[in-house]
């Protein structure tokens, strides 16, 4: 049965639906949050409890899954959301925050430019991006910005615990290596010049 056969038969959800409900799950937990009282810290405590009990039912299953159902679980956009949740995600962030800009290269390339993964210094990732006219990082105008924010939200998405995503210029990435000066322009520079006859 293929992925789209599974989301989409009686009593589950299609992705667009999954993105609806947590979308507005988002707008109701934001509004309690603002309201006082202690029927709203009860509810909260609920949701809190409930995340709690899920999340101790997914770490149970995967206990009893092998690596290749983990890696197909974790694979899930949703469930690898959840895993990530309750930190229980197989991959290391890195990898997830590198596999995230891989994904969007094929279309930032289609545009003229190009993203690269640079690495990740503590809880920041690193990436370089370009555009069709160059090096150009995030201080170049127009589409990079666009782009720039394409990649931030993947790489969030993908790795929520990373802090930011910092955008590297091209040529900010290259170490500036000294000029390359030919051994005979130097034993020309160091022989003594002729003088001009007065």
């Amino acid at each position: 049965m293929s992925d789209t056969e599974q989301h989409t038969r009686p009593g589950r959800l299609a992705d667009p639906d999954v993105e609806a409900r947590l979308a507005r799950l988002d707008e109701l937990l934001a509004g309690l949050e603002a309201a006082p009282g202690p029927t709203v810290r009860s509810a909260l405590e609920a949701v809190r409890l409930l995340t709690e009990v899920y999340g101790e039912a997914l770490g149970r299953v995967l206990e009893r899954a092998d690596g290749e159902l983990t890696g197909r679980l974790a694979e899930d956009e949703l469930v690898g959301h959840l895993l990530v949740l309750h930190e229980m995600h197989p991959e290391p962030a890195e990898r997830r925050a590198e596999r995230a800009v891989e994904r969007l290269r094929p279309a930032v390339r289609e545009r003229g430019g190009d993203v690269e993964w640079v690495g990740m210094e503590e809880r920041v990732a690193r990436v370089r991006v370009t555009t069709g006219g160059g090096g150009c990082g995030a201080g170049c105008g127009g589409g990079t910005d666009d782009v720039g924010d394409a990649v931030r939200a993947a790489v969030l998405a993908a790795a929520p615990e990373l802090s930011a995503v910092e955008a590297v210029a091209a040529a900010a990435e290259r170490q500036a290596a000294p000029a390359f000066v030919p051994l005979d322009t130097l034993m020309r520079r160091g022989a003594p010049q002729p003088q001009e006859p007065r």
